[in-house]
């Protein structure tokens, strides 16, 4: 039957509901702050929320995109090859262009459109891509569209790229190369570096997302690349306005004066309803921030090494690194359920996460670290931690 796939999914839930837990699309009802509101009517701290510097609740974002929605309206109501494409829309794109010193800019809708839309579009049958087998699931589903030849390299392992571009031959100065700054799930950072090293031996052309680096590294926030000093390494950044930005939306930008012509080959651009005016003027506030005040980078880390630390005390299986991801990985569901709930309970939102989302066959409870939260709220996410460990819940997880 059409309906038999889901089943597992279906019996998952309803475990779930029996257990009256509520993990994978928990309600917020009210935000009080950009690290605490009222979630399934329990006033927690957010630490689920990929609101890196907490920029979400900033007074001038909030003002710039209620200017915006006061001048243009609520919405565009077209993509941009139609009546959708604003001043806001062409300002953003300069912007963002020029905050990493190229010339060449894409504004897509979402993150989501940004990655999978450029992976489908750049490569084609007869040509190859080669990604990291840990990619995200919009660059899964571009390359799955993009009709070219897929092969993945082990995760953050430069040597199996260099291995699988030399058994292209001749095709791999015309391979396209996917690998992100910072892994959503467990938050470590790629050995861009080596990667950068591999791809100048080899040729081919680096497509590198930066959705959860954007804004958390480099001098300027440009990310793992310019971290790594490998920038003009990098044929193609994309990234996310949902991260660091504190909005919706995503980007593409390059040095290939070609992003004009490719613009115009995009289907998730060409079809799709541009982003709200309110929107862009957010983010291009949000931008602006990123770019002129290093400290919410500073105090991002401060945050992310004490609570990584803190918990890596308790004894808990955590992230090999602190970053603005500390994920706990745990092996048997029902008990990280438990833990889960067990937060909650103890006024911590944090996310649950389960294969396939997770990279292996374990349990995540993943933790995103922002500027935004006090050093007082790191400890009381640690301690929400210890009382699992004490209470033996966390032990029978691992």
């Amino acid at each position: 039957m059409l309906f038999d796939k889901f089943r597992d999914m279906a019996d998952f839930q309803a475990e779930l509901a029996a257990r009256d837990i509520a993990p994978f699309g928990a309600v917020t009802e009210e935000l009080l702050s950009a690290t605490e509101g009222i979630v399934d009517g329990r006033r927690v701290i957010l630490a689920g929320t990929n609101n890196y510097l907490g920029l979400s609740w900033d007074p001038r974002c909030i003002e710039a995109a209620r200017e915006a929605a006061q001048r243009w309206g609520t919405g565009t109501t077209g993509s941009r090859l139609a009546n959708g494409s604003f001043a806001g829309h062409q300002a953003l794109e300069r912007e963002i262009a020029q905050f990493y010193g190229v010339d060449h800019a894409i504004v897509f809708t979402t993150g989501y459109a940004a990655t999978s839309g450029m992976v489908s579009t750049l490569a084609g049958p007869g040509d190859a891509i080669l990604l990291d087998a840990d990619s995200h699931a919009s660059i899964y589903a571009g390359v799955n569209l993009s009709g070219a030849d897929i092969i993945r390299f082990k995760h953050n392992n430069p040597e199996d790229l260099a291995r699988r571009l030399r058994r292209l031959g001749d095709r791999a100065s015309q391979a396209l190369i996917i690998a992100e700054g910072i892994y959503s799930m467990y938050g470590d950072i790629a050995p861009l570096q080596e990667i950068a090293a591999v791809k100048r031996e080899y040729g081919g052309y680096l497509f590198l997302d930066e959705a959860h680096s954007m804004g958390t590294l480099g001098a300027t926030g440009r990310g793992a690349a310019q971290a790594a000093g490998v920038e003009d390494d990098i044929d193609f950044f994309a990234g996310t306005f949902s991260k660091s930005l504190g909005a919706i939306g995503g980007f593409c930008v390059s040095r290939h004066p070609e992003m004009e012509a490719i613009r115009y080959c995009i289907r998730p651009y060409i079809f799709t309803a541009s982003s709200s005016p309110s929107i862009i003027a957010s983010t291009r506030e949000a931008l602006r921030i990123v770019a002129a005040e290093p400290q919410l980078r500073e105090k991002l880390w401060d945050n992310a090494r004490r609570l990584h630390q803190g918990l890596g005390d308790l004894g808990l299986p955590v992230s090999p690194a602190p970053g603005p991801v500390v994920a706990v990985e745990l092996e048997d569901r029902s008990a990280t359920i438990d833990c889960w709930k067990a937060l909650m309970e103890a006024g911590i939102y944090v996310n649950l996460v389960v294969p396939p989302a997770s990279p292996s066959t374990n349990y995540l409870l993943r933790n995103s670290v922002s500027a935004a939260h006090s050093s007082e709220q790191i400890d009381a996410i640690i301690n929400a931690y210890a009382s699992l460990v004490e209470r033996g819940l966390a032990a029978a997880a691992a």
